[in-house]
């Protein structure tokens, strides 16, 4: 078989499996669900924890039925949980009785080691009362904040009695009334935005 022959084989061959591949993507099964596919992926992750409060246990599941803002952070942070914080109790002030009482938020401690379920309460609590402030172990917290997609590391401060700041991301992340997560919002996110996306699950 002369060169040309060969070569032509091979593009003959590289085509029709190329055809082949492109009929499988065609007609490969998609699972199609009630909403958009970030809906989709979000739908098929399990959300559920249980951490401490002042009060006791608290499952994210004792609030189904509710909308449920979860936010990651610390109480010794300098900024930024209190920018965040504070614009979420503004939008929990703009909100109708009512729709106040079909949601809750959560500020999950990224610093159990120096965050009490005492000094969350009072943390949380001063921001807006249906705020709770939760903790666990490391690993507990670890695992949560891998599961929503929360980053955070610890940072050595030399020249601060504190000793060290916990570097972390800032998202609200909003939980539908059947416990699943179908919403973040930026940090920065307008309490006004934050009342719409909170409306719009309710």
């Amino acid at each position: 078989m002369s060169e040309i022959s060969k070569n032509y084989t091979r593009i003959m061959m590289l085509v029709m499996t190329l055809l082949v591949v492109s009929v499988i993507l065609l007609f490969w099964p998609v699972k199609s669900g009630n909403n958009n596919a970030t809906k989709n992926m979000y739908s098929q992750t399990e959300w559920d924890f249980v951490l401490n409060s002042s009060e006791g246990p608290v499952s994210l599941s004792d609030y189904k039925g509710k909308v449920v803002v979860v936010y990651f952070g610390y109480a010794y942070c300098p900024d930024v949980c209190p920018t965040s914080l504070g614009l979420l109790s503004q939008a929990f002030g703009k909100l109708k009785p009512d729709e106040l009482d079909a949601i809750q938020g959560l500020f999950i401690s990224v610093d159990p080691e120096r965050d009490t379920v005492e000094n969350l309460k009072k943390y949380a609590a001063a921001f807006h009362p249906k705020i709770k402030g939760i903790t666990g172990s490391e690993i507990e917290i670890a695992d949560i904040a891998g599961r929503y997609g929360a980053s955070y590391m610890k940072v050595e401060l030399t020249d601060s009695a504190l000793g060290y700041a916990v570097d972390h991301s800032s998202k609200y992340y909003l939980i539908n009334r059947q416990g699943e997560l179908s919403k973040l919002l930026s940090h920065g996110t307008s309490p006004d935005n934050i009342v719409a996306s909170l409306r719009s699950l309710l």
